[in-house]
């Protein structure tokens, strides 16, 4: 397993790889001897953490994204069923399309039913490629524009999770009406009566993204990223190179922090020590309180109040003052 863990980690996580074999090593070894060197073992596992703690307090845009992108990084369906005590999936746009990159159903938090639904990435690549890398078609929109408008019809808060490069981009989606599946979404999901708590797990990109991402409340993991395209696209278009992600990542302010002081998202969620995939528990734990806090305080307005508070968060977006020139 040890060797196994290395093999995943960021190019940015090296300086852990020596200290993880040295554990490694001397755990072989005290078994091998049969030599107690448990206070050894904790020296380095301490400063193994120091060092994790220290790289993931100083994460550049770039990386950053690495680890939104990491294939160990909890899913969607990994936090539906660690918040969640009752979980069952619902199937199908009603149009004879199923896709396997949106998934949603009816659940419970705590004592409340809700309708959860989000992107979902596979778990390798025979998995990716059957989901298509969480890149929804324009039947996956729909099907969770069904879930949704259940949901209302029912009286039942919403809860989306975020993770998507984009929506698809194939030939098909737009034969299928990608653009206007989007746009639907767009408008329909701002007349809803229900309380909508969207939160952003992963890689939010483009209107992929945006098309559940109209709610009251926009939560973001402390690692995950969010823009109106991918890096590497922005990247393409600009200077022909998607080598120069990085450089677009840093101008297109993806992180959770500067999207906090943009006024784009309402909550950074913290993740553990080497981020959500490190310990996945505690990051759908903190998912979980968040999720109950702002719900709890959602459900105390009248549909109506929840439609304009919407209404003016998404108005006050893109807002900005000009200086006199002099």
């Amino acid at each position: 397993m040890a060797g196994e863990r290395r093999t995943l980690l960021l190019d940015f996580e090296k300086p852990l790889a020596e200290l993880e074999s040295q554990i490694q090593q001397v755990r072989d070894k005290s078994s091998e001897l049969g030599v107690d060197v448990a206070d050894q073992i904790r020296d380095l596992e301490q400063r193994a953490r120091h060092v994790r703690q220290e790289i993931f307090s100083k994460l550049t845009p770039g990386q950053t994204l690495q680890v939104a992108r990491h294939p160990r990084r909890p899913s969607t369906l990994d936090y539906i069923q660690a918040i969640s005590d009752e979980w069952l999936e619902l199937h199908g746009d009603r149009r004879g399309s199923d896709d396997p990159a949106i998934v949603g159903g009816v659940g419970r938090l705590g004592q409340q039913p809700v309708v959860m639904l989000g992107h979902q990435k596979g778990r390798d690549t025979k998995d990716n490629v059957a989901r298509n890398f969480g890149m929804a078609s324009p039947g996956g929109y729909r099907k969770a524009m069904r879930l949704m408008e259940h949901a209302n019809r029912f009286s039942l808060p919403i809860l989306t999770f975020i993770d998507t490069p984009a929506a698809w981009a194939g030939i098909d989606a737009e034969k299928f009406g990608q653009g206007e599946a989007i746009a639907y979404n767009l408008r329909e999901m701002f007349r809803l009566d229900v309380p909508i708590i969207c939160t952003v797990i992963g890689e939010g990109g483009s209107g992929g993204a945006l098309a559940i991402g109209v709610g009251d409340r926009l939560l973001m993991f402390e690692h995950a990223v969010y823009s109106v395209a991918p890096p590497e696209a922005c990247a393409a278009i600009l200077w022909r190179d998607a080598q120069k992600g990085p450089i677009a990542a840093e101008s297109l302010k993806i992180t959770a922090p500067d999207l906090l002081k943009l006024g784009i998202i309402d909550e950074i969620l913290p993740e553990p020590i080497g981020a959500a995939h490190s310990d996945p528990v505690q990051a759908a734990e903190n998912l979980k309180q968040s999720l109950g806090h702002h719900l709890a305080d959602l459900q105390k307005m009248s549909g109506a109040e929840r439609r304009e508070l919407r209404y003016q968060k998404f108005r006050r977006m893109g807002v900005f003052s000009q200086a006199n020139e002099s």
